[in-house]
């Protein structure tokens, strides 16, 4: 269902669903997955996906939602391999062929548990690491999980392409954790996504490595996105490097 641009292109995108509750106060898990499907991307980060154990649990809402679009869902994992029982998750859909998947813990002290997702991709003939996480609202807290966050990618070989995006809920556009990804991983284009009734804040990016492969990037703000979440969804094309 989803457009790839070509097998060597990643049409990536990257949308914070509000556990699937809209601007209404109405939970419609329909109405999230029509947002995605209309991004046409072959690849979708998402935050706030519902974790709590029942009939909202991670693997119901994701699993419901992966079923309606037509792609792979991957959820986070602990490091014992249990599936995170949080209130809000990331995961990944993608129509691509997974290679691994691992996860990396960012909870700070005692406040909200966070994590990242790092999933790696086959896209054409290479593979590309797609990494989705959600930071904090604290600021000390996102200067700590920018910091690991480095500490990870640093351990990824040079070669190896990288898709770096999620929710870094970071307000100010000269914050450190901001200055510290752009100065690892090339400062990469942005857009207001963030609230969808007035948007003032560009909270939801995309980064790829190297730099030059982030060949265009939007903020997607139709009409059914202004009502599913509170967030708008951001999209790119990632093509291959030189």
């Amino acid at each position: 269902m989803n457009a790839q641009g070509g097998s060597d292109a990643l049409i990536v995108g990257s949308y914070n669903i509000h556990g699937c509750v809209g601007m209404d106060r109405r939970y419609d898990l329909g109405r999230v997955a029509g947002v995605i499907r209309e991004l046409g991307c072959d690849t979708v980060g998402l935050q706030e996906v519902d974790g709590r154990p029942g009939a909202h649990s991670a693997s119901l809402q994701l699993m419901d939602l992966a079923s309606a679009v037509g792609m792979t869902p991957i959820a986070v994992d602990t490091h014992s391999g249990a599936p995170q029982r949080v209130r809000k998750t990331n995961a990944l859909l993608t129509s691509r062929e997974v290679r691994s998947v691992r996860s990396y813990d960012l909870t700070f002290g005692r406040l909200e548990q966070r994590s990242a997702l790092d999933v790696e991709l086959l896209v054409g003939a290479r593979t590309v690491r797609v990494i989705v996480t959600h930071l904090g609202l604290d600021g000390c807290e996102r200067r700590y999980q920018v910091g690991k966050l480095l500490t990870f990618l640093q351990a990824i070989p040079a070669a190896q392409p990288v898709v770096l995006l999620g929710d870094i809920n970071e307000w100010l556009p000269v914050g450190r954790p901001l200055r510290w990804l752009h100065h690892v991983l090339g400062k990469a284009p942005s857009g207001r996504s963030f609230p969808v009734w007035a948007p003032l804040l560009a909270l939801d990016r995309i980064w790829s490595r190297p730099a030059r492969t982030l060949r265009s990037f939007e903020v997607h703000r139709s009409a059914a996105a202004r009502i599913a979440s509170d967030h708008y969804p951001v999209r790119a094309n990632i093509g291959p490097g030189d």
